[in-house]
């Protein structure tokens, strides 16, 4: 099936001193370019934050006004592509593969979306797959995304939820990357 990539990779690192979280590298591959190698099989792929090095081309946008959050960067992101099923997934989840890129997508059937749970089976919202049409109508229902939380924009989604999985696991702290 059919899927585009909304890759957030915007935010403003503050649990890591400023330093870019999507630069930092694991095994020798930075966090950003392990999720692009992930979603290599999208239709369309855009990377929502600022222009950086990357291991294949995408396109590039940034919500308007920058650092207003994530849910105005999947605004901002939604814009380009148009295949029916769009995988969202965050810059911070290192260990999310092709397998589960497809998982996610195949996952969706008739819900609104499928996402991955992590480890400690917590439901990853930014690592899951969603119909086009939910997350648009879901923008709609919050008005203007800037600084809205990404629980109240996918409250009332029917969605469903993979096992729990290393591949659910984001990187918020410096320890993490030590699992």
């Amino acid at each position: 099936m059919e899927f585009d990539a909304v890759v957030l990779a915007g935010g403003g690192s503050t649990r890591f001193g400023g330093v870019d979280k999507a630069l930092l590298v694991l095994d020798g591959v930075s966090l950003l370019d392990r999720v692009l190698t992930a979603t290599n099989a999208a239709a369309s792929t855009v990377v929502v934050g600022p222009e950086r090095r990357v291991c294949r081309p995408v396109d590039w946008t940034t919500e308007d006004p920058p650092g207003g959050g994530p849910v105005a960067g999947i605004a901002a992101g939604l814009e380009i592509g148009r295949a029916p099923t769009v995988v969202l997934v965050s810059c911070d989840l290192p260990w999310i593969t092709a397998d589960e890129v497809t998982q996610l997508v195949d996952g969706v059937g008739e819900h609104d979306g499928f996402g991955l749970l992590d480890t400690d089976s917590r439901e990853q919202w930014l690592a899951a797959a969603y119909r086009r049409t939910a997350l648009t109508d879901a923008l709609k229902r919050i008005g203007d995304p800037q600084n809205k939380s990404v629980r109240r924009l996918f409250l009332g989604l029917d969605l469903a939820w993979s096992a729990p999985s290393r591949a659910g696991d984001d990187v918020d702290s410096w320890a993490d990357l030590d699992d």
